[in-house]
């Protein structure tokens, strides 16, 4: 097998990247990677009992052992089980947990919303697959479930299920505020979808699963602008507010991707069911309400792996197993080629993943063991749907298509920018403050998720100021912001090349993933670092960590350690404190926990240990010490840690146990290099300040001031150059040519900010022998980017230079020649008297436009009426591009904010339809007053009428 061979080669370390997966071969390597899951799947077989267990859903192993049993060429030698003896486990376990599930009559599992339903659902598809091997009874008690649980769940109405305590959809309207609902209304929809496939349609199940399936993304402002129906019923009917206006999910209080694509994950499950009994998949699942907004906000968060980051989730990050089966769904029923492209690049990575201890399982990093089965599970129903449906081809383009800037608000607390290059997002939501930032969409490199702080203060934002540029409105995608804490302010800039800029008040932090992972890019044992200093290559560590600390030699009796930061939630704990001649010696500690005593630290034994008492957790200076006996001469000690190691630490030693003398701290950086500093070849920072960039370990610090980061550059050149000057509390960045301007301060600055440049930026300017001198007015606490429209070679000193706007420039203090460059490569020689002149370069777009509606989201959207176009094409941007109504086609434009404005409509050639224009604040009421948020123009169109070019949205001040 040519996957094999391959794996085989990256195993071994013959290979350093993981081997790229085809289109056609996606599906067989979700074969392999269950034969070789069954190794773990084994583990849950339960040899007294004869069957898998039940402890964290293990039974629902069942459904990957179906589909190795029934499809494929089953190998033993990857599976390590014979085949008959995988089939007898197999039908053993279903035969006993059909007879055992409530709705079959027995008390073990079963009937329950949350989790059951989402077993059961693939306990029923692996019976199903098995059929002919099972007898009447189980075929009996399998339908009972299907039924049962159908039945079950349309009598519950929109109520909530008792069985299933405080999960619940919040009935058809959902959540808002830290939980969408998504996911629980996704619940509802697959506990039915069973029933309504291997047996027709029950009382009311055709219903309650469309209803809470067309619910599950709803959005009022969308979903009332839409007269679609999907199956017979009209999307304008939905009741739930389960997102926010941008389309973000969250759940356990923050934005959750992985949440996101429960919406296809649900889809998933249950299109499976429908397609293998040969009935035609309900039509929501092909026409999903609102589907392609949310997508379009996963894709503004996905990784080169091809899954989303999670910036604010602590335990849901590179879940391979579990995030297949949306892009599988996507793909295969939606043949859609941006899920296709990140499927093949998620399946390029699952055999060098599922390698990486502990071996063969596909949530490994998760701390849920339910999600181990439930991985299979997704795998299996994945090469399931490729099977049934063939996926379309994947697009070539992935990340330029998928660039987009937005501002998620700052509730959800998210401003993201996903570029060609790079993925950023500024995160304010409280408990997970960071400026992330994924070079080359790599999530392998920097650590992001959860709490892990990057860049930003760990703090609380007291305050946001943001600006989101998009290319069809301002020339360029990016974002500026600016946050406020208790103590001060700090600012972030993405720019449209992938690199981001950083106003620290204070030092920055980035962690760096550092594991051996053969196959995975990057992960190759070790990190690389290098800067002026230096380089230096640091180790991945592998299981606990071990310090070796050197110092002069020292005459001590006493040595011990005293701790400075502790494990955030376990204190200090060490298996060894090794010092010369320690072994057995007397040791006494600060606290410990009961069966974890200081002696444990240096009896020698490698699985004892010393822990601080459980009330001491919490304080920063517990300590251990030994007391050798007698003087002796220390040049060293040796620190072996468990999971609670210290953050930092120092060892000290005496004479007489009562005076002590720091001789060693931890940690100790590994490189200090002023200026510049490259990570692994991969991606690097430049930091505008006198105090140095610091490696320890796989942390690296970064100093107060201007910090760039670069996906791929020339670091030392770039560091080499000179920085802007600027006013007080002003701090500018001219990466990339863009200038990054922040002010953190809480007055209004103006003044005047020195380039070492001759590129012109929108404002007023003045050229000098190195740069120019820029006019800066800068309100409090803001943040703004401005493009480099116009670069002048050979300008002289003295000239001021106007630009107006990407187009227009003026010039005064002549006589003066040179040339001037736009942006987009169009050179000009100027000639330049006494007089002022204006140039104005023909041809392209006098950015920034005015034009609020320019790339707004419009409605209907996902689900168009017959006859209408996407309404997007109205406020593209594009001249090519027009709206087709439809007949009496109507289409909404979301502002995004509220503004008094004046509209303007422009129509190809031809009769114009009779048309009306109405406003509204919220998206449900819609009126003639000026002031809106959304701008609703409803035609009277017929075949043979105009469509509507453009859609222009000016505000009225």
């Amino acid at each position: 097998m040519l996957i094999n061979r391959r794996q085989f080669l990256y195993a071994t370390g013959l290979l350093a990247v993981a081997p790229n997966v085809s289109l056609a071969q996606v599906r067989d390597t979700y074969y392999e990677v269950l034969l070789r899951h069954t190794r773990w799947a084994e583990t849950q077989y339960d040899t007294t009992a004869g069957r898998y267990r039940r402890t964290d859903f293990g039974f629902a192993v069942v459904l990957g052992n179906a589909v190795l049993l029934t499809r494929g060429n089953y190998d033993p030698a990857l599976a390590g089980v014979e085949k008959d003896v995988l089939r007898e486990h197999t039908l053993a376990t279903i035969k006993h947990f059909a007879a055992s599930n409530v709705l079959a009559g027995g008390n073990e599992w079963g009937k329950t919303l949350f989790w059951d339903t989402t077993f059961q659902s693939y306990f029923v598809l692996a019976a199903r697959l098995l059929w002919p091997d099972l007898d009447a009874a189980t075929h009996f008690h399998v339908e009972a479930i299907a039924r049962g649980q159908a039945d079950y769940t349309t009598s519950l109405g929109t109520g909530n299920d008792p069985r299933s305590g405080s999960w619940t959809p919040n009935g058809l309207i959902g959540g808002h505020h830290g939980d969408t609902k998504l996911e629980e209304m996704g619940v509802y929809a697959q506990s039915l979808a069973p029933g309504l496939a291997w047996h027709g349609d029950g009382p009311g199940w055709r219903e309650a699963f469309g209803r809470w399936s067309r619910n599950e993304a709803g959005l009022p402002a969308a979903d009332l602008a839409n007269p679609s129906t999907v199956d017979g019923k009209p999307i304008s009917a939905n009741t739930a507010t389960n997102l926010h206006d941008t389309f973000i999910v969250e759940n356990h209080g923050s934005f959750g991707p992985h949440y996101q694509s429960e919406l296809w994950r649900t889809s998933g499950r249950n299109a499976v069911h429908f397609l293998l009994a040969g009935r035609p998949l309900p039509e929501v699942l092909t026409r999903q309400p609102n589907g392609e907004l949310l997508w379009r906000t996963i894709l503004a968060t996905m990784s080169d792996a091809g899954e989303p980051l999670m910036p604010m989730v602590n335990d849901r990050e590179h879940l391979y197993g579990r995030d297949v089966i949306p892009l599988a769904f996507r793909s295969t029923v939606l043949r859609d080629p941006m899920a296709a492209w990140a499927e093949v690049a998620l399946a390029s990575r699952l055999l060098a993943y599922q390698a990486h201890p502990p071996v063969h399982r596909l949530a490994k990093f998760s701390g849920e063991a339910k999600y181990e089965p439930e991985a299979r599970a997704e795998l299996a129903i994945s090469y399931l749907l490729h099977e049934l449906r063939p996926p379309v081809a994947p697009a070539p383009d992935f990340f330029s298509r998928a660039a987009l800037a937005i501002d998620h608000g700052a509730e959800p607390g998210l401003l993201a920018h996903q570029s060609a290059a790079a993925w950023a997002g500024t995160v304010t939501k409280p408990g997970f403050t960071k400026f992330a930032w994924q070079p080359a969409h790599d999530d392998w490199l920097f650590k992001i998720s959860g709490a892990t702080p990057m860049l930003l203060p760990p703090s609380a934002v007291t305050s946001r100021k943001t600006v989101v540029y998009q290319r069809v409105r301002d020339g360029f995608d990016g974002t500026a912001c600016l946050l406020e804490f208790a103590d001060g302010f700090a600012g972030t800039a993405t720019l449209p090349t992938g690199t981001i800029v950083c106003a620290l008040p204070r030092p920055g932090r980035v962690d760096v993933h550092n594991l051996a992972m053969p196959g995975m890019p990057g992960l190759i044992g070790s990190r690389t670092y290098t800067g002026a200093a230096g380089r230096v290559v640091v180790k991945a560590r592998e299981g606990f960590r071990v310090d070796e600390l050197s110092f002069p030699a020292v005459s001590a009796r006493h040595v011990r350690m005293v701790g400075v930061q502790p494990h955030p939630t376990y204190g200090y704990s060490l298996f060894d404190f090794e010092v010369t001649d320690s072994r057995g010696k007397p040791t006494t500690a600060s606290s410990f926990d009961p069966g974890y005593d200081p002696a444990k630290a240096t009896d020698g034994d490698p699985a004892t240990r010393w822990a601080v008492a459980r009330s001491e957790r919490g304080r920063a200076d517990s300590w251990l010490a030994v007391d050798l006996g007698t003087a002796t001469t220390i040049t060293r000690v040796r620190l072996r840690w468990e999971t609670a190691a210290a953050g930092a630490y120092r060892i000290e030693t005496s004479t007489d146990g009562t005076a002590w003398t720091a001789v060693a701290s931890y940690p100790r950086p590994d490189l200090s290099t002023p200026g510049w500093l490259d990570v692994d070849g991969r991606a690097g920072f430049v930091a505008r300040s006198a105090a140095p960039i610091t490696v320890q370990g796989d942390t690296i610090v970064l100093p107060a001031g201007i910090v760039e980061g670069y996906v791929r550059a020339d670091l030392r050149t770039i560091a080499a150059s000179a920085a802007p000057e600027c006013p007080p509390s002003v701090l500018a960045g001219t990466a990339d040519g863009y200038l990054s301007l922040f002010n953190l301060s809480d007055a209004a600055v103006t003044g005047t900010v020195r380039l070492p440049s001759t590129w012109l930026y929108r404002g007023t300017q003045r050229t000098t022998r190195d740069g120019t001198e820029y006019a800066l007015d800068l309100p409090a606490a803001s943040a703004r980017v401005e493009a480099p429209w116009f670069t002048a070679r050979g300008i002289p000193a003295g000239i001021t230079a106007v630009v107006h706007d990407a187009r227009r420039v003026t010039f005064r203090g002549g006589p003066a020649r040179f040339t001037l460059t736009h942006r987009d490569g169009l050179t000009m020689a100027i000639v330049l008297g006494r007089a002022e002149r204006t140039v104005t370069v023909p041809g392209v777009q006098p950015f920034p436009l005015d034009d609020l509606a320019l790339g707004r989201v419009t409605f209907p959207c996902s689900v168009l009426p017959p006859g209408m176009t996407d309404p997007a094409a109205a406020v593209d941007g594009e001249q090519h591009t027009a709206w087709t109504p439809g007949r009496d086609g109507r289409m909404v434009v979301d502002l995004g904010a509220v503004y008094r404005v004046r509209v303007r409509l422009k129509w190809t050639n031809g009769p114009t339809p009779p048309h009306t224009v109405t406003y509204s604040v919220d998206g449900r009421t819609y009126g003639e007053v000026g002031n809106a948020r959304y701008v609703a123009v409803s035609t009277g169109w017929r075949p043979g009428h105009a469509v509507l070019k453009s859609l222009s949205v000016n505000e009225l001040f």
